[in-house]
Parts: structure tokens; C-alpha cells; sequence
């Protein structure tokens, strides 16, 4: 039976014990009473929704899908009923601004409630999934009026929001985008054009939806910088209330490989009323809020897919005879096969989904707090570090925590055999809807080009260096104890990146194109040093506590070794690619490098 249980007794040890999230977080202003019986009562209310309310539904959702007739759409059965108990307990509203409605509680556990409500029913949170990351775009850059009027309907939850970003002619590429906003002498603009891939652009589950549209003045420049930000409502305001209906009209939804639950709409605007957020020109500055809390928020997709995965892959280990095993227990050896668990082969593949779990959930969770430090801690020195850490980590938590949730799911497939190519076993549906993480809110490769180009080599290096400080403060503190072998690995993969990053700046002088060839294996090689990190500091845990639980913290401290022995490996064969890259562009006979090989092809078909 295919089920979810929320990871309480892990998401308190990355909490409580790694972190001391209540310590740190009970230092700055807001959150002076946040402590841990806190923080783990809303875990545990929210694990209670999401396994109890969403999960039941996630089969539901994929196999009805929404239906689509006369612009309007239809969600599948019990998904507006779930969104009203969803918004009427108040969870929208959990890490907003008092001043507008909210509860004021910490960024780090909205992350906490949404890795269980992305691990319970990926569609379903689709539609929840985009409303912090509106209501903290309009609270930084709406006026005060779009902020009386909006930002209250938003944090509640009683209006859904959407991001219109993406047109058929301009996908990644926001500069093409056509989409016109012609000025008003009232001080709103008229918006026309129509946008594509707008998830939850039309539902039946809020009265009202808040669009958050890019779009071109009509003076505006070319390219990027002549784009401006626009909220244009669904409905129209009327005195306290909604009054007619914009000129929205939604144009059709897609049918996808997977979240058919969610609604993947097209929109078409024709003169529809809408009001400038920010400053003109100046939309991507403004939407970018936006975008940023997204990519945190698909990166922790990534990891709720990941461990229901690996949650139900375990299950069916245990519980699923096959073959006689090499090494059988004595009390096995009269039977005549044994669970699948006990085969090396499928040892390996549990381990490095469960190595690769509950690192990335120690680094969502990381960075969730320094999301919080960098918005409310008083040092605006301190503030600004947080910011410029969190910039590091936001492309490698999208990347690498999107690639393992639809990895992962593949792995637990695999150990599911060929019934796991059966709809009725429930795991397919998890490939199946993970696989998009990996494109939206900017494609894995972009996440890469942003980190190398713009969060490393654009600033010489120094956020980069701060960071890598950070480790190898637990390195020195860890190199002559029980930790010793993993300390020296994470220190040897220090080095190197910090010996590729000077080398890849030197040759990207005289060969622009360098940094984009190698960008994912950066990534990965950062992503593997962050999560070694915390591992590193998880192992100290473990042998700290052992006397307290010792089945729970040795199985800490194994899956620690495990991935020092087995996972981080890895990087080696980055680094690999990274030299063979890079030697390429030192030697006489230089070898064609791939926009070459590539060009050579498009002369080719052409």
C-alpha cells in the first residue's frame, strides 16, 4: 500500500539538534517566542493535513486530472475542499506580516510545511505553492494601496496568485516577451498579450485570482531592461468586494506527462485593468522576489518527492521476497528466498536515496534559516551576508534537490521491479510529476550558468569564499577526531574548487564560453560540498547523542559514511570533466570544444 508518513523524528533532529533552529531564531526580533514545542506543533499539525487530507487525494488528482470547458476549469474531486480547510486554518497566512493578517512565524517552517505538502501531493500544493512568493514581491514593492487592498486576500489565502511570465515565442528568454501595457490617465495600464504555462491561472477553488503579469510599456527599451510588473486581478475591486470580471480569458490547459492535477493554463489579456508593482522597467527586479522564494520552494518539491519515494521504496524492500540473499541471517537460512533488502544491489540504491534525503533536508532547512536572518536579523551587515549565502545555495537547492526528486523516484521504481511500471503501486505517478521540477522556475542548466557566472566568478570569487570559510571551520574542528577521514575528504574538495574557480576565471578571459561548458559540474561540486558539509556536522551530532537513541543516531551516523564512501565520490569525475575542459583550451592541438562540434552540426542540417 502506497503511503506517506511525515519525517517527524528527522525533520526535529535537522531542526532541534543540528541547527538549534528555536536558539537561533529566538535571537532576532520577530520570533523571540519561538521555541522547540513550537516549532515541532506545527510540524506535527501539518504532516497530520498533508498525510490525512492531501495524500488520499494525490491519486485522485492524477488520474481525474482537471477539466477544461468555456474558459473555466475545473480542479479533480476534493482538491477546492482540501484548499478550503487548507486556508481556513490559517496555514497561507503561517510566515507572513502581522500588519496584513498574517501569523509572523519564521520562513523555515513554511519551508517545513511545504516539504510535507509537496511529499503528500505534488498538483495539489501547486496551487498554495506560488502565494508567498506574490505576497513577499507586493509587501517589498506594491504600493500602498495595491498593498491594502491585495496583500490581506493573499496572505489569508482567500485569493490564489499566479506568476504570467512565460509567452510561446519567449520561454527562458524574458526579453522577447510582447505582452503591451498601455497607460492609463487614472494610474492603471491596460494589459494585453497572452502568456503561457500559468499554473492555477483559472480554478474553481478562490473567488478571486492575483496575477502577477510581465509586460512592455510603450516607451519602454529593448530586451530585459524594458520590462515592468503589473498585478492585474481576475476581478475587478468594487467598493469593499469584487466587482466585474477582467478581460482575462483562459484560453485552454494543458495535458501533461504529469501533476494532472494541477492546472497548467493559457491566458489571453485584451485591455484587461491592471496597476504597475515597483518601478517601470524595472519588473524583473520586482518579479525576481518572486522567482527566488519559487526556486526555494522547487527545490523542496524536489526533496518531498524524494522522500515519499524512498519512504515507499523501503516498505516494499522490507516487505517484498525474492531470490535467496548472499549473507542470510541464521533464522532465514531454511527459507527459500528473502526480502529484496537484503540484496547489496538494492542496499546501494536505498542508502543513496537516503543519503541524498536527508542531506538536502538539512540544507533546505539551512538555508531556510538564513532566509530569515537575511529579513529580519538587526546587523544589516549580517543581513546582507545571509543574503549574498542564500544567493549561493538558491540555484544548488533548485538544481540538485529538483534532479534527486525525479532521480530518486527513478531509483525507487527500480526496486520496485516491474511493478513499479504499474499505475496501481502508485510510484510511477511520482516520476511522473517530479520530472517537471527540473524545467520550471528557471531549467536546471540556467541554475547552473547563475551560480559560476553570477553568484561566483561575477564577484571574484567572494561569496564563494565566505561560504567555503564556513566549512572549514568544521573541517579544523573535526580533523583529529572520530571524523577524521570525512573531514579530510570535505577538506580535499575544498582545494579543488577553490583551484578550479581561479583557473576557470583565468581561462574564461580568453574563452568566454568555458564557464557555461562546465556551470553544471560546478554546481554539483558546490551542491556536493554544502551537503558533505552539513553531514559532516551531523556525523558530531550523532556521536554526541548516541547514548540517547542509539538505534536512531547510529543509523545517522551509517548514512553519514555512506555518503563520504559512496556519494561524494562524485566529484571526482566532476573535477575530471572540468581538467579535460580545461586543458582543452591550453593545448596546441586543441580539441574542438562542444560549441564547435554543435555549430558544425547546425551548418550540417542547414
Amino acid at each position: 500500500m502506497f503511503s506517506y508518513q511525515p519525517p517527524l523524528k528527522d525533520i526535529r533532529f535537522v531542526l532541534t539538534d543540528l541547527l538549534d533552529a528555536s536558539g537561533r531564531l529566538s535571537q532576532l526580533p520577530p520570533f523571540s517566542e519561538v521555541d522547540d514545542d513550537l516549532m515541532m506543533q506545527v510540524a506535527e499539525e501539518a504532516g497530520r493535513f498533508a498525510s490525512e487530507v492531501l495524500f488520499p487525494l494525490n491519486a485522485v488528482g492524477d488520474r481525474e486530472g482537471c477539466k477544461y470547458e468555456n474558459g473555466k476549469v475545473k480542479t479533480p474531486p476534493g482538491f477546492a475542499e482540501a484548499y478550503r480547510q487548507f486556508y481556513e486554518a490559517g496555514w497561507p497566512a503561517l510566515a507572513c506580516d502581522p500588519t496584513y493578517g498574517g501569523q509572523g512565524l519564521p520562513n523555515t517552517l513554511n519551508n517545513v510545511l511545504y516539504e510535507m505538502l509537496s511529499s503528500s501531493n505534488h498538483a495539489w500544493t501547486m496551487y498554495p505553492g506560488l502565494l508567498h512568493g506574490a505576497y513577499a514581491c507586493l509587501h517589498k514593492h506594491a504600493s500602498d494601496e495595491l498593498k491594502q487592498r491585495y496583500l490581506p486576500k493573499v496572505v489569508s489565502g482567500e485569493w490564489l496568485a499566479t506568476m504570467c511570465l512565460t509567452e510561446s515565442q519567449a520561454g527562458s528568454d524574458l526579453g522577447l516577451l510582447r505582452t503591451r501595457a498601455t497607460p492609463q490617465d487614472d494610474g492603471s495600464v491596460r494589459i494585453s498579450g497572452s502568456k503561457i504555462f500559468i499554473s492555477g491561472g483559472e480554478q474553481d477553488m478562490t473567488d478571486n485570482i492575483v496575477h502577477l503579469v510581465l509586460a512592455r510599456l510603450p516607451d519602454a527599451p529593448a530586451g530585459s531592461k524594458g520590462i515592468s510588473l503589473f498585478l492585474v486581478p481576475k476581478y475587478l475591486p468594487e467598493g469593499e468586494g469584487l466587482g466585474k470580471r477582467n478581460s482575462i480569458t483562459c484560453t485552454g490547459i494543458e495535458h501533461k506527462m504529469g501533476i494532472h492535477g494541477s492546472a497548467t493554463t493559457s491566458l489571453q489579456f485584451d485591455d484587461a485593468v491592471g496597476w504597475m508593482v515597483g518601478e517601470p522597467n524595472r519588473g524583473l527586479a520586482a518579479m525576481f522576489v518572486m522567482m527566488n522564494a519559487a526556486r526555494l520552494a522547487v527545490g523542496i518539491q524536489g526533496l518531498g518527492s524524494a522522500e515519499t519515494a524512498y519512504q515507499n521504496a523501503l516498505l516494499y524492500a522490507q516487505e517484498r521476497l525474492q531470490m535467496r540473499a548472499a549473507v542470510r541471517p541464521p533464522q532465514r537460512r531454511s527459507e527459500p528466498a528473502d526480502p529484496i533488502i537484503m540484496h547489496p544491489a538494492m542496499q546501494r540504491l536505498l542508502m543513496t536515496q537516503r543519503a541524498y534525503v536527508e542531506g538536502f533536508r538539512m540544507l533546505a532547512y539551512y538555508s531556510s534559516l538564513a532566509l530569515d536572518v537575511s529579513e529580519h536579523h538587526p546587523d544589516p551587515q549580517v543581513r546582507a551576508d545571509k543574503d549574498a549565502e542564500l544567493a549561493l545555495l538558491t540555484p544548488i537547492i533548485k538544481a540538485m534537490m529538483t534532479d534527486q526528486g525525479f532521480h530518486g523516484s527513478s531509483q525507487a521504481l527500480q526496486i520496485y521491479g516491474g511493478h513499479g511500471f504499474i499505475t496501481e503501486t502508485g510510484i510511477e505517478q511520482y516520476l511522473r510529476d517530479s520530472r517537471i521540477a527540473m524545467i520550471y522556475e528557471g531549467t536546471n542548466e540556467i541554475q547552473a550558468v547563475d551560480l559560476l557566472l553570477r553568484k561566483i566568478l561575477s564577484d571574484g570569487g567572494k561569496r564563494l569564499d565566505q561560504f567555503l570559510a564556513q566549512v572549514q571551520e568544521t573541517i579544523d574542528a573535526e580533523i583529529n577526531t572520530e571524523l577524521r577521514e570525512p573531514a579530510e575528504d570535505l577538506s580535499t574538495l575544498v582545494n579543488n574548487i577553490r583551484e578550479r574557480v581561479a583557473a576557470i576565471a583565468q581561462a574564461a578571459t580568453s574563452h568566454p564560453e568555458l564557464p557555461h561548458t562546465v556551470a553544471p559540474e560546478m554546481l554539483r561540486l558546490v551542491g556536493h560540498c554544502s551537503i558533505a558539509w552539513l553531514w559532516l556536522r551531523a556525523g558530531r551530532v550523532a556521536h554526541s547523542k548516541i547514548t540517547d537513541d542509539p538505534v536512531f543516531f547510529q543509523a545517522k551516523l551509517g548514512t553519514c559514511q555512506y555518503y563520504f564512501d559512496f556519494v561524494l565520490p562524485e566529484t571526482s569525475q566532476l573535477l575530471q570533466i572540468i581538467d579535460n575542459v580545461l586543458e582543452s583550451t591550453n593545448h596546441k592541438n586543441q580539441p574542438p570544444m562542444l560549441s564547435d562540434v554543435m555549430r558544425q552540426y547546425a551548418q550540417t542540417d542547414s
